[in-house]
């Protein structure tokens, strides 16, 4: 028996099924829910940014924490040690699109973060390396879309010759770092 009869049998059966409970029910009225209005439209621009409160911490994967506040990023590296990057100190100029980065790892395996800032409609922080392999960050964000964000991703390997580039929501580049 084909895979397309099999299902048109199952069909025909569970069709019968539920016309035999629908003939053995009492005749009551009942309102049925409406349905969830959900529209591909907008679900393709729901944002790609996830908003979390400020001092929410973010389990990064590998051992790293991630939080923000308002005044910038913060991250808890797997041995304990405290790290933060500044949003508020003069060295970030959120007048204009830019990202940075941080790493920390060891040549198999490297944790990236950094900022996203100067706009309200990021979209995507992809890093590259010397090879032209890609790799998509996590892009997080508090509430009321202050024009900055932290982004975060694992890659295999050294930081060697990675470079970071921050898209808008249309794909369009709107900064980045050359490799180091």
């Amino acid at each position: 028996m084909s895979t397309r009869t099999s299902t048109s049998t199952a069909g025909r059966l569970l069709a019968a099924a539920v016309l035999a409970a629908a003939v053995a029910a009492p005749a009551t009225a009942v309102a049925a829910p409406a349905p969830a209005a959900v529209s591909l439209a907008a679900a393709k621009h729901t944002s790609p940014v996830r908003v979390v409160a400020s001092g929410e911490r973010v389990d990064a994967g590998g051992g790293f924490t991630i939080w923000l506040t308002a005044e910038g990023k913060h991250w808890l590296s797997p041995d304990g040690t405290e790290n933060f990057r500044s949003v508020v100190d003069g060295n970030v100029d959120t007048s204009r699109p830019g990202v940075s980065h941080q790493s920390e790892g060891d040549p198999t395996q490297t944790f990236h973060s950094g900022l996203f800032y100067g706009t309200k409609r990021a979209g995507q922080v992809v890093l590259t390396d010397a090879d032209g392999r890609k790799t998509s960050a996590t892009l997080l964000e508090l509430p009321g879309r202050p024009g900055w964000g932290v982004w975060y991703a694992h890659r295999a390997g050294s930081t060697d010759g990675v470079g970071v580039a921050l898209y808008d929501r249309n794909g369009r580049l709107l900064a980045e770092l050359p490799p180091f």
